[in-house]
């Protein structure tokens, strides 16, 4: 796929998964790309997440995954799990995902 018609392919996943349920119509086609990286992560399969490292540098994928999806508990720990392991190489997932969602209520904690 050309990687200027990979973003709106995601998009138009996304809708179909209701991955925007909480977006105004005029708003979906100006999604943020952190965001689109984690409505992806959350709601479409390993293909499309693949699709992203065609049009985003793993760097700012794992930023975003590390910020936004990581940090998420024990309800998406399983997945996150796997995240860290496949695309993240992660020696010891569980742990590496444990420490995000610390680091994250850490910094809650302090603002």
């Amino acid at each position: 796929m050309q990687k200027e018609k990979i973003k709106p392919y995601l998009i138009k996943r996304l809708k179909q998964e209701n991955a925007f349920w909480s977006y105004s119509v005029d708003a979906i086609k100006d999604v943020p790309d952190n965001i689109l990286v984690e409505l992806v992560f959350l709601h479409l399969d390993l293909d499309d997440i693949d699709r992203l490292f065609e049009i985003y540098s793993s760097k700012f994928i794992k930023k975003t995954w590390m910020q936004n999806v990581a940090p998420l508990g024990d309800r998406y720990f399983v997945l996150n799990k796997f995240f860290a392991w496949y695309y993240f190489h992660a020696k010891k997932p569980g742990a590496y995902v444990k420490s995000m969602e610390t680091r994250h209520i850490n910094k809650i904690m302090a603002a």
